[in-house]
């Protein structure tokens, strides 16, 4: 069965327990909120360290950061690779090849937001 025959069906889908009965509520119990699709954009050309990442994504807190990382990584979106064994510990988070599915779309809706600021918000730029 292809996809447009099983959106036809309307089947409910189920991700983490949590059933939808619509694919883009689906998505968004993966990639929704505040913080995935900025972590995720922020790791859509390299994979990065923690306090790369920290310091890239303005307004995250720690506690957040490491929270939203687990949870992308538990849903199979980032992977977590420790090379060291003693402190201080290296650490680096990338895409998984689910996660890079995404990249195409992620890039959409940065270019949308671009456009959002230009039709109906402005662009602020610090001196």
């Amino acid at each position: 069965m292809d996809r447009k025959e099983l959106f036809e069906k309307k089947p409910k889908i189920k991700i983490n327990g949590k059933v939808s009965s619509c694919p883009t509520s689906a998505a968004m119990e993966l990639i929704g909120g505040k913080w995935k699709s900025v972590i995720l954009i922020h790791l859509a050309d390299d994979k990065k360290r923690y306090n790369e990442l920290r310091k890239e994504i303005e307004g995250i807190t720690e506690r957040t950061l490491s929270l939203q990382l687990k949870q992308l990584e538990a849903d199979g979106l980032v992977t977590r690779k420790v090379f060291s064994k003693k402190p201080p510990l290296k650490v680096v988070y990338a895409l998984t090849e689910f996660g890079q599915s995404l990249v195409p779309i992620l890039q959409s809706i940065r270019d949308w937001g671009l456009f959002a600021a230009e039709t109906k918000g402005e662009f602020l730029l610090e001196d």
